[in-house]
């Protein structure tokens, strides 16, 4: 819940210093990147409050991606706006099975605006 608080601070933080493609496509990188965190932290709350309505009947599957994984983490994530509904991320989440690593590389995904707010809306494709 404490992400959650401060993951809307943020918004409306951006929000409040103006508008413009910039803020908006940092805000945009900044849902992607905070969902992803919440995907890797099986953080229900936040997954739910970032997914588009469109996916809503996924966020339990959202939330279970990575729940009994040993030490799943992300390495060199790095994402861009590209001003079409588009986020761009390169890096990747590792997880541990067993005894072997396993890298879930970045792609593009779909981020969509309901209620003035970015949502993360699957893959695009």
């Amino acid at each position: 819940m404490k992400k959650l608080i401060v993951f809307v601070a943020l918004l409306l933080l951006l929000v409040a210093c103006g508008g413009g493609d910039g803020d908006e496509g940092e805000t945009a990188v900044l849902t992607v990147e905070n969902y992803m965190q919440a995907k890797v932290d099986t953080d229900a709350d936040t997954i739910r409050a970032l997914l588009c309505s469109e996916m809503e009947a996924n966020a339990e599957r959202e939330t279970l991606t990575f729940q009994g994984v040993d030490n799943p983490r992300i390495e060199s994530m790095d994402c861009t706006f590209d001003g079409d509904a588009t986020v761009s991320c390169t890096g990747q989440i590792i997880a541990t099975y067993g005894t072997e690593d396993n890298a879930f590389p970045f792609t593009n995904y779909r981020v969509v605006q309901e209620d003035g707010e970015w949502k993360w809306c699957g893959e695009a494709y």
